[in-house]
């Protein structure tokens, strides 16, 4: 079942760029595609104008932590992974599974700005406090793991 289900999504995934023209950016087409999804996942307008059928926004904190050379971070293409320098990204995940609750529901990233000698850092947990006590966490990694 699992392998007629993957050809299936396979099939409807090849398919889009048929249907819609991400380069023009035509509504009708777009508009199109949204009836497409609804049909499929069988959801009316309303649920999924109201979002609740897709994601659970999670509270988050955003904190920046200055290092003395930003370089020596560097990340995977989507920006979820440290790469470098070794034992950052290990220690980060230490932190995220140091609560339950943040394990199921939570995650950090951090990567170097473009533009300050800075990390940024992004955190998400189940609550607002896990959220803010993982992002400071992951900032005292930083610190440690960068200096």
């Amino acid at each position: 079942h699992s392998t007629t289900s993957t050809t299936s999504a396979t099939t409807i995934l090849s398919n889009l760029p048929k249907l819609i023209n991400p380069a023009v950016g035509d509504a009708l087409s777009d508009l199109l595609l949204v009836d497409l999804l609804l049909r499929h996942f069988g959801w009316t307008l309303l649920q999924w104008a109201s979002g609740d059928t897709l994601y659970d926004d999670l509270p988050s904190r955003q904190l920046k932590q200055t290092v003395a050379d930003r370089t020596i971070i560097q990340c995977n293409d989507n920006e979820t992974l440290a790469l470098t320098p070794p034992g950052l990204q290990g220690a980060l995940d230490r932190a995220v599974q140091e609560d339950c609750d943040a394990l199921v529901h939570g995650r950090c990233f951090v990567r170097p700005s473009g533009t300050e000698n800075v990390v940024r850092i992004y955190a998400e947990a189940s609550t607002r406090t896990l959220a803010d006590e993982l992002a400071t966490k992951a900032a005292q990694i930083v610190y440690e793991t960068c200096q």
